[in-house]
């Protein structure tokens, strides 16, 4: 039986040998479509080349494509473990021509890999094509196949667009025929729905351009665009009728069953199918760089998660079992897709964490789910405000009620629901804006194409001359920029770095090279058209700047070489960390700036004192070592063969550059060597003594499983130690001491302050009691309705000291109630207590609330023994004891 994998290698390999570049899958946070949570079909990533904004250097490609389909549109989510071919991860094999073959070529292709190479039999299959496709139609009888099994379809079915207007085109379906002995009609039948006959793949013929108006027109450029399942392929061939029966699924149901100690075939086999799936997605988008948020992809990674969670729960599990099955997980999958593998620690610690404090709220949600449920008559779905609720106190997407409630077959209010998380929405719709290359526009695209890319001098110069290639101001193409105006600047060449990979943009000056005469200020540099155009921001200082015109450029020296510091000391503090806090360290998120250096990094707790001192150690002994910062440039493949870090949200290309710096006797790479090896295209410093120092200011929680460190180098490090040595004359000077004498003695003063502070508060309580000079009237009790009453205005008595004076008083009077106002510079702190004897007559939160009133403030509360309040103006004391007074005769 051949393995997914097999099948997934028979595919590339076939569309290979007919002349296809094999194109690695794009990560699931896709980096062309703002529109897109994530990647869902295997065009995405071809979708500039389709539209011909962006060219390759091939015309033909094929992929096995990285899809999850658990959000916004493409939510599949509801259906998952219950029915046989839904997933929120799965693997979309495809073909793709860009206007390079087409219809002649594309059906021959398919049916040639399905009946030879897959062996599948001719006569199950079936095809459709859409009802005016007669070209289709005539090159599928051509192959073989009967017209009575050629279907013509006029739905939109077999029609597909990319969106109400632009590139669009008939389609042709491919179906297997399981046999009579299931229920189902062929497409375009009143059965169509049944199961019998299952698409097993979908060819697009993009051949027209659809307009505002409804109209079409042929494009210049036809292209091909297939998908082709692989769980649902691989069930066919491995003669399954349920994608969670091939091997990859049900090794991982296997590991569920084992971890959780149950039948993987009996009650609970609807749970292990939603772990054994949600265990792909989770996984994937952890390893392409997505962590667990509460809005965003993020929101939409734990959703799936802790649903999985439930399920592990609903098993009888009492431990965290998700990242236990993570290994098997890479067992299956981690040779195709390499960040698996890579990514095993951080996505293992993820899951443990999460699960970890999931559980610590589920039973309570759950409780809380079933006392709703009492509330409301037998069958009445829950209102949206319960489900909220759910959501706001403990966690629960709206997804994980609805699967809870499934089970009791009941339903959830979710225009309710909508209604209560409407602002939440709004709030996460507004900081969610895309991500990656989203916002290229095609004018980017256009300039790269017509004028070639920009070649980047930076890595050995700061100076360079060059031709002003473009100039765009204002969002459109202009011959000239004049003076006091700023746009964007394209050179044919330039030293200046643009921003990427943390690294900002280069800043410095652009001048006419024949005579100075024209100069402009560049105050950003950034990439665009996929990373092939470096676009200079420039204000136009001194004449007009023109394209075609010869120019000389110039990079901020001081700048870039504090930039380079702090980029170059990045990677030693990456292997740092790594070493200290163990391999599931991995970048989510840098800056290197001129002026400080910040790192993101996976790790699930604050860093203890002395790893941050270790850290700092480490990295400063790498500097001292002065050895050369080595670069090489090689193909990915064999950079991670030598144990290169890729650094987080790169795409990287055939070849790489890879930074190598330190020497380490338990290294990596070739030379075992070696103490940082990372994919990196910024640029570093010659040798690693050019960072100077390295100085650890600040470490934090950034998000949900990822600390950030901040950090100086060089001349800002030593202005910062400096810093740090003055304060620490001062202290020394004031406590005439030096050195570890410095400390001690500090300490000492802390406590002595401590042991007077404490005195004195006893003194002034004691001299309170004996009504001593300064302490105001009143410090003898009166008798009211034949009780005692004792009111004293107190000086230099904060208001933590009243309830122990009060119960001193207590003690002394034997029966009675207490009233006591401290003058805290101007405002008044209250404090009341009644004996025992008397709290059934007279409240002490009585007293002390017509005592504040008094006093400008309002309320007070506590105990019918004792309370206390606080007010603006300590000046009405009187009036405050006269209110109580009067509550104690009433």
């Amino acid at each position: 039986m051949a393995s997914l994998n097999d099948i997934r290698s028979t595919f590339l390999d076939y569309f290979r040998r007919q002349g296809h570049e094999v194109v690695p899958s794009s990560p699931l946070v896709p980096r062309n479509d703002p529109t897109l949570m994530f990647v869902n079909s295997g065009m995405v990533q071809f979708k500039n080349l389709f539209t011909g904004v962006e060219k390759r250097d091939y015309n033909r490609a094929t992929t096995a494509q990285k899809c999850v389909r658990a959000g916004g549109k493409h939510n599949d989510l509801d259906n998952v473990g219950y029915t046989a071919r839904h997933h929120t991860f799965f693997e979309m094999l495809g073909n793709f021509s860009f206007g390079d073959y087409f219809k002649t070529e594309a059906i021959p292709f398919a049916w040639e890999l399905l009946t030879k190479d897959f062996g599948i039999d001719k006569s199950r299959l079936l095809t459709t094509v859409y009802h005016t496709d007669d070209e289709a139609f005539e090159i599928w009888k051509k192959v073989g196949v009967p017209e009575d099994r050629i279907i013509r379809i006029d739905t939109s079915d077999n029609f597909w667009q990319m969106g109400p207007t632009g590139p669009c085109g008939p389609c042709t379906e491919i179906f297997y025929d399981h046999g009579d002995h299931i229920w189902g009609g062929p497409p375009g039948s009143a059965d169509e729905d049944g199961d019998r006959f299952i698409e097993i793949w979908n060819v697009v013929f993009m051949q027209n351009e659809q307009f505002e108006d409804g109209s079409m027109r042929a494009l210049d450029m036809q292209s091909i665009d297939t998908g082709m399942g692989l769980e649902r392929i691989g069930a066919l061939l491995q003669g399954k009728h349920d994608n969670y029966d091939t091997d990859t699924m049900r090794a991982l149901i296997e590991a569920s069953a084992h971890a959780s100690s149950t039948d993987p075939d009996g009650d609970g086999n609807v749970h292990h199918r939603v772990i054994a799936d949600h265990l792909r997605s989770t996984s994937f988008l952890i390893a392409d760089g997505v962590m667990p948020s509460n809005e965003g992809r993020g929101y939409v990674l734990r959703r799936i998660m802790r649903r999985a969670m439930r399920h592990a729960h609903l098993l009888g599990t009492q431990d965290p079992v998700m990242h236990k099955l993570v290994p098997a997980l890479v067992q299956q999958m981690g040779q195709a897709y390499s960040e698996l593998g890579r990514a095993q620690a951080l996505i293992e610690e993820t899951l443990l964490l999460e699960e970890t404090r999931f559980k610590t709220t589920l039973d309570r949600g759950l409780k809380l789910l079933d006392d709703e449920l009492d509330q409301i008559a037998e069958g009445a779905e829950l209102p949206g405000e319960a489900a909220f609720r759910l959501y706001d106190t403990y966690g629960f997407p709206l997804d994980l009620t609805q699967d809870a409630l499934r089970e009791k077959g009941r339903t959830v209010d979710t225009a309710g629901f909508d209604a209560a998380m409407a602002e939440q929405k709004a709030k996460a719709r507004a900081a969610w804006s895309g991500s990656g290359e989203s916002k290229d526009l095609a004018l980017w695209y256009e300039i790269a194409d017509e004028q070639g890319g920009t070649e980047f001098l930076g890595y050995d110069t700061e100076t360079a001359e060059g031709q002003v290639t473009a100039i765009i101001n204002d969002g459109k193409l202009t011959d000239s920029l004049p003076e006091g105006e700023s746009g964007w600047v394209i050179v044919n060449q330039t030293p200046f770095y643009g921003e990427s990979g943390g690294q900002v943009g280069d800043t410095g000056v652009i001048r006419s090279l024949t005579d100075g005469s024209v100069e402009a200020e560049v105050t950003d540099t950034q990439r665009f058209g996929g990373g092939r155009i470096f676009g200079h921001f420039v204000t136009a200082k001194k004449g007009a700047l023109k394209t075609g015109e010869p120019v000389a450029l110039k990079v901020d020296h001081s700048r870039r070489s504090m930039i380079r510091a702090n980029h170059s000391a990045t990677h030693l503090l990456h292997e740092s960390l790594r070493e200290v806090l163990g391999d599931h360290v991995a970048q989510r998120g840098s800056l290197n700036a001129p002026d400080r250096l910040r790192f993101d990094f996976s790790h699930s707790k604050a860093l203890s004192a002395d790893e941050v001192a270790q850290v700092e150690r480490d990295v400063n002994a790498y500097i001292r070592q002065n050895t050369p910062v080595e670069t090489r440039i090689m193909t990915p493949d064999d950079a991670r063969a030598i144990g290169a870090q890729a650094l987080f949200g790169e795409k990287y290309g055939d070849e790489v550059r890879v930074v190598s710096m330190g020497r380490a006797p338990t290294g990596k790479g070739m030379d075992k060597e070696t103490y940082s090896i990372e994919l990196c295209g910024g640029t570093h410093v010659v040798r690693t003594g050019d960072i100077g120092a390295f100085v650890l200011t600040a470490e934090s929680a950034s998000a949900s499983g990822v600390r950030r460190i901040e950090a100086l180098t060089g001349q800002a490090a030593m202005a910062e130690l400096r810093g740090r040595d003055k304060r620490l004359s001062e202290i020394e000077d004031l406590v005439k001491t030096s050195g570890e004498d410095a400390v001690s003695r500090v300490k000492a003063l802390l406590d002595e302050r401590k042991s007077l502070t404490n005195e004195l508060a006893q003194l002034r309580r004691e001299l309170a009691m004996s009504g001593g000079a300064g302490q105001g009237a009143g410090a003898e009790a009166q008798e009211i309705n034949g009780r005692k009453f004792l009111a004293q205005v107190l000086q230099g008595v904060s208001g933590k000291d009243l309830p122990a004076l009060i119960d001193e008083h207590k003690q002394r009077l034997g029966s009675g109630a207490i009233l006591l106002i401290a003058d805290a510079g101007g405002k008044a702190a209250v404090a009341a207590g009644v004996t025992e004897d008397l709290v059934s007559d007279i409240s002490a939160v009585d007293l002390v609330k017509a005592a504040v009133a008094q006093l400008g403030g309002k309320g007070g509360g506590g105990r019918p023994d004792m309370a206390q309040g606080g007010g603006k103006d300590v000046t009405n004391a009187d009036a405050a004891i006269a209110a109580a007074a009067e509550v104690m005769g009433a």
